[in-house]
């Protein structure tokens, strides 16, 4: 449901242009060497991202994992296997189907994105530090919101055509 005709709002235009600011700051590779740093994780991005994932859901398959991170599977792969050998996860049988594998979280894995998360909030508590509840309330609130309706819109869109 697009309005390609209808000009958008200054506010919208805002928003879009405060959260490319904000996913600039996040994704910078000093950045999250940083984060790695003070959380005492040597990870890099794609695995940080691929436990954050794994964190919050059930152990999935590889191919679920790649969809849902939006990579193609050959580089879950490679970061599984990567995970696999640092000891963050570990490969489980798919009770659905015995010759298919899931992945899941170890200890080490959960403790490893717990610190990551950890010294996230913290970097952002000290950012955040003059707001008041109120308006860290509203914040989140509204964050939520936008994103379950990012998500809700996202589902509604076709799927481009190739060539396209």
């Amino acid at each position: 449901m697009s309005t390609p005709d209808v000009p958008a709002p200054a506010e919208v235009a805002e928003i879009e242009r405060a959260l490319h600011r904000l996913t600039y700051l996040s994704t910078r590779a000093r950045q999250h060497e940083r984060l790695m740093a003070l959380a005492g994780v040597p990870l890099d991005r794609a695995a940080v991202a691929l436990l954050r994932q794994m964190a919050d859901t059930e152990p999935m398959r590889p191919g679920e994992l790649a969809a849902r991170l939006g990579v193609e599977a050959s580089h879950v792969t490679r970061t599984v296997q990567q995970l696999q050998k640092s000891g963050h996860v570990t490969r489980v049988p798919d009770p659905d189907d015995r010759r298919a594998q899931r992945i899941e979280l170890t200890g080490s894995g959960r403790e490893a994105i717990a610190r990551i998360r950890e010294t996230g909030v913290r970097g952002m508590q000290v950012a955040l530090a003059d707001w008041s509840p109120d308006d860290l309330r509203r914040l989140a609130t509204l964050f939520h919101r936008m994103v379950d309706d990012f998500l809700a819109h996202a589902a509604e869109e076709p799927e481009p055509a190739h060539g396209a």
